[in-house]
């Protein structure tokens, strides 16, 4: 029998004093927290320096040497995990990816840095995308300077924060798994605990410098059977794939593409149509194992937390925008569809008549009109309240004045419970709007 690999021996750990920018992004959080239980001292460069050991950088801005001097000495070793999915026009792939990384890779030249760690991406070499070749970019400029470095190419990152991952398990969730149509394209997540240490591995001073690797998982899947892991891996059962045209795909990439910061854009859907995978054997290589699959990504212990978060990701928005549409609705029939006079003789059934009745169909419009645009624009748990005591209030008003409504065959007032239950579940959530 084959004898597993094991990780090679550690080395006694010699603490270096490491500068991490973009720490306070997904991937920079997980580096950081590994370095430091390494021993090593690290300073986190973030947009706006909070702590002791914070660090002021903005790739935006701080784009030429002369931004850098004087602010790499004493650092060791530099590692860039700044990156951004989509661009706007305040943070554009080319400073952020290529000019801002170029400055600060040529100033540690300059400052006698002994290593840079640069997380590029799996398929910037290759890929024609603006994220791609701004990646790209910063790559080659690196690699021609007189410096130690590793390029690091993750494929697409897995962890409980993180913002792909948190979508993927967000569409995973749903009833029917929404699937595009990408042909042949695979994919290859890899852990953003691997990934992590990974970053440790190459900082090694006995690691050979200059090398580009792959960071990708071990499990190579289709984006429908992605989805059914992470499924599996929340404990939902089985569900069906829902397949979502390649026209369509475009379509909604293309209007993406005209909101700033959405994920799914021309640029990305290309990306997402070409895969996303590399050989697994240099990482194993610096890992000492092989890196974990996509099985064991979402451990048994989160698997009800992560559920639960991506539930509420889409049912959340779903009721508050559907009870907006029964009150804008409502509003508009009223107003414009239902016939005056029937309306008028439903509220002398109450013992409203002439203009007092008038008043109060206008009012009753209005008020309609104001909860759906509440909902919209100004959700809370207050609202909610004010919400289902209009529901009971109503539903009070017509089982005494209009009896004749609660045994009608449409069940116009039984559908009152629904709208309660969802009032309930909104009140009940986490409230990230003003209360």
């Amino acid at each position: 029998m084959r004898e597993a690999q094991r990780p090679p021996p550690s080395r006694p750990v010699t603490p270096l004093k490491v500068l991490v920018c973009g720490a306070s992004g997904f991937l920079g959080r997980a580096i950081c927290t590994r370095l430091s239980r390494a021993g090593h001292q690290v300073i986190r460069g973030v947009r706006q320096a909070r702590r002791p050991d914070d660090m002021a950088i903005d790739f935006r801005t701080d784009t030429t040497v002369d931004h850098w001097r004087g602010r790499l000495d004493g650092i060791q070793v530099v590692v860039n995990a700044v990156g951004i999915i989509a661009e706007t026009r305040d943070s554009p792939f080319d400073a952020l990816h290529h000019r801002g990384p170029a400055a600060l890779f040529a100033a540690c030249v300059e400052a006698g840095v002994a290593r840079i760690i640069q997380i590029s991406a799996l398929g910037a070499d290759t890929g024609t995308s603006a994220y791609f070749r701004s990646k790209h970019a910063a790559d080659q400029a690196l690699m021609r300077l007189p410096i130690a470095w590793q390029i690091l190419r993750p494929s697409l990152v897995h962890g409980s924060d993180g913002a792909s991952a948190t979508l993927l398990r967000q569409l995973a969730s749903l009833p029917l798994l929404p699937v595009p149509a990408l042909g042949s394209a695979r994919f290859q997540p890899v852990q953003v605990d691997d990934v992590a240490e990974a970053v440790l591995r190459a900082m090694d001073p006995h690691q050979p410098a200059g090398q580009q690797i792959d960071v990708v998982g071990a499990t190579r899947v289709s984006f429908g059977r992605m989805l059914a892991h992470y499924r599996h891996g929340m404990g939902l059962a089985p569900t069906r794939p829902l397949p979502v045209p390649a026209p369509v795909m475009a379509l909604a990439a293309r209007l993406g593409g005209a909101i700033p910061g959405v994920p799914l854009n021309p640029d990305t859907w290309r990306m997402l149509q070409a895969g996303n995978t590399g050989d697994p054997t240099a990482l194993t290589r610096l890992l000492g194992r092989p890196p974990r699959g996509i099985a064991g990504f979402i451990p048994p212990a989160q698997a009800e937390t992560l559920r639960g978060r991506a539930l509420a990701a889409w049912r959340t928005p779903l009721l508050r925008y559907t009870l907006a549409f029964v009150w804008l609705a409502t509003a508009w029939v009223s107003l414009a569809v239902h016939p005056r006079d029937a309306s008028l003789a439903l509220l002398a059934g109450v013992g409203l008549e002439g203009a007092g009745a008038v008043a109060a169909l206008h009012a009753a419009v209005v008020l309609d009109l104001a909860m759906g645009l509440a909902c919209l624009f100004r959700p809370s748990r207050r609202l909610w309240c004010l919400q289902a005591a209009l529901v009971l209030g109503y539903t009070a008003i017509i089982a005494l004045a209009l009896p004749a409504f609660l045994s009608h065959p449409f069940g116009p007032v039984l559908k009152n419970l629904p709208i309660l239950a969802i009032l309930l579940i909104l009140m009940s959530e986490p409230q990230p709007w003003t209360t």
